[in-house]
């Protein structure tokens, strides 16, 4: 029967079966565990979908609420998506679902194009996931699953605390009985101080949904205990019993629609198209980084391979079902997880359970949760964006890196003050700009041989290194591209003025040099040039063949000489020595 530990698909040392590799298998991975689904684990599966429903209903709810649509579409939003993430999704025991770390982006584009119009509401939110969907689903099949490795840690951690702050400030309304018509994070927390200092509290709202944010972060201690279950149907139960909802004006729930989501195209107006189309890509980034981080961890945990290029088509395929069955963009999520595999959860079968047991609640007791207080929920959101706070890791940055701990303050300080969705765009561009500055500005040295030590080594580490007469061997640690060519170029120029003998031959170190594209080439040309009407030879060692290949297309070889060409630096110490004799210590031949 094999390891109940190993889902289908993969052999006892976590290798994935034939059936996974080839054909319809790699886009159906669902069908695949199916066939080879095993009888011991429907058990484990049945029971952990059933736990996992305790917890997908309070917080989907929660998290449409902190989204700007109302309750029930977050359940919409879990029931569809599951099915069709258990059926395209490559992670086996992954939970898709309505997610803390979207709810700013999607409330972002919701709340100011819908007017309050939660019919709106619904149908932005829904084309959003469409795009999202279709945005993740072109990329898996493009085969671009490794572009939200572009974004650095330290900036991930910047924008995720940015949205957490924006999540909390979102919810602390609720939490106290009031609402702020502030928009963004600053005005917002103006608006809430404001009200506060005003006695807009309401007191049993600020006890209901207070008490239920201390029992879960009490809880969270012991994760075995479901604390957002318990909290939420105490505080349902307190308030369906002493009535505060009429009396004291704390905010319920109330009856849900009765009946299963049906199909619907979210139609929205030409106005509406760029904001929509804007934040579906920002969801899509950070879905898919958030939901591919789970997934390596798990894949990792339980020795099966996980194809990001096919987690990606997952995830569209879910985003799309929501979409399309009047729900929001979903991602993956960091405590629903572990709750299904704590649960004893072996394969996709746990999230189909779980959306089953999602339908039969709204067919069958579709008023359960009248009571429920929109505090509660506030409390079960709040809780989530604190568990998206990253601070022991920062510290650690700070300590090692410096400057990368202020670009994460930077797009933390992008999210609070712009907001979600400029905050993500501020986010990206300061990751390219992080990626160009190390190729822009790379570091570079002039070599010398140190006695004792084998091979050349930079000068300013080795003062004490000689130096060859008349040869000047300069590295260079980046790609030469269009960027850093005019700097390559100005160094060398500067070593060769900087040699304490007249220099003869220029000998560039290229073994880093991964790549030269067309602006690179044309200024060795100028480079090879300027040098020859000086006396001077330029010449490369350790060159990796892709390199040269592309300056023989670019013709430089032609240009500047097949014989400057060598194999390693000793090589073109060498025939240096051979062209141009000069007086050189003994310990040369012993060093080689």
């Amino acid at each position: 029967m094999g390891d109940p530990r190993i889902p289908s698909g993969a052999d006892a040392k976590g290798g994935v079966m034939r059936a996974d590799a080839s054909g319809w298998a790699r886009w159906l991975p669902g069908l695949v565990t199916l066939r080879n689904y095993q009888r011991e684990w429907l058990r484990r599966d049945i029971l952990a979908g059933l736990v996992l429903t305790t917890m997908l209903v309070p917080v989907g709810i929660a998290y449409a609420e902190a989204s700007g649509v109302p309750g029930i579409y977050g359940l919409y939003a879990t029931i569809v998506p599951l099915l069709a993430y258990a059926l395209f999704g490559p992670s086996r025991i992954l939970v898709l679902g309505p997610d803390s770390s979207l709810a700013a982006l999607i409330l972002a584009v919701v709340l100011p194009l819908s007017a309050g119009d939660p019919g709106r509401a619904v149908a932005i939110a829904g084309a959003m996931a469409v795009v999202s969907g279709l945005v993740c689903i072109v990329a898996g099949l493009a085969r671009l699953g490794f572009i939200t490795e572009l974004l650095s840690k330290p900036i991930r951690y910047g924008y995720m605390n940015g949205i957490a702050l924006t999540v909390i400030l979102s919810q602390v309304p609720k939490l106290l009985g009031f609402s702020v018509d502030e928009h963004g994070p600053l005005r917002q927390a103006w608006g809430i101080a404001r009200q506060v200092l005003a006695g807009s509290t309401n007191l049993a709202t600020l006890a209901i949904g207070g008490g239920a944010l201390a029992l879960i972060l009490l809880l969270k201690r012991y994760p075995r205990v479901p604390g957002i279950l318990i909290a939420v149907v105490a505080a349902t139960v307190v308030v369906a019993v002493s009535g505060v909802y009429g009396t004291a004006g704390v905010a319920v729930l109330g009856s849900l629609p009765h009946g299963l989501p049906v199909p619907v195209v979210p139609l929205i107006g030409v106005d509406d198209l760029v904001p929509v189309i804007t934040g579906g890509f920002a969801v899509a980034l950070v879905s898919f980084a958030d939901t591919s981080v789970l997934s390596r961890t798990y894949a990792a945990r339980l020795r099966t391979p996980v194809d990001p290029n096919q987690e990606m088509v997952g995830l569209g395929a879910a985003n799309l079902a929501a979409g399309f069955f009047q729900g929001f963009p979903i991602s993956s999520s960091s405590s629903r997880t572990p709750v299904a595999e704590a649960a004893g959860a072996r394969t996709q079968l746990t999230g189909v359970v779980g959306a089953a047991a999602i339908a039969l609640l709204l067919i069958l007791a579709p008023d359960l949760l009248e009571y429920l207080p929109s505090a509660a929920l506030a409390a079960v959101v709040i809780t989530s964006a604190i568990g998206l706070i990253e601070i022991a890791d920062l510290r650690r940055i700070y300590r090692i890196q410096r400057w990368e701990f202020w670009l994460s303050m930077a797009c933390f300080a992008g999210v609070a003050v712009l907001g979600a969705i400029p905050g993500i765009a501020l986010a990206i561009v300061i990751a390219v700009i992080e990626f160009l500055w190390d190729g822009w500005r790379p570091h570079f040295a002039v070599l010398g041989r140190v006695d004792g030590v084998r091979g050349y080594h930079d000068i300013t580490r080795y003062p004490q290194a000689q130096r060859i007469p008349g040869l000047v061997l300069f590295r260079w640690d980046a790609p030469l591209f269009f960027a850093n060519a005019e700097l390559f170029r100005d160094r060398v120029l500067g070593a060769v003025a900087g040699s304490p003998t007249p220099a003869r031959w220029v000998v560039v170190a290229a073994e880093p040099v991964t790549s030269v594209d067309v602006t690179a080439a044309d200024v060795l040309s100028e480079l090879d040039d300027t040098l020859r009407e000086a006396g001077i030879l330029l010449s490369f060692a350790e060159m990796k063949d892709p390199v040269k290949d592309k300056l023989k297309r670019f013709g430089l070889f032609s240009h500047c000489g097949e014989k400057t060409f060598h194999a390693t630096i000793g090589e073109a110490v060498h025939a240096y020595l051979a062209a141009n004799p000069v007086e050189w210590v003994d310990w040369q031949d012993r060093n080689e």
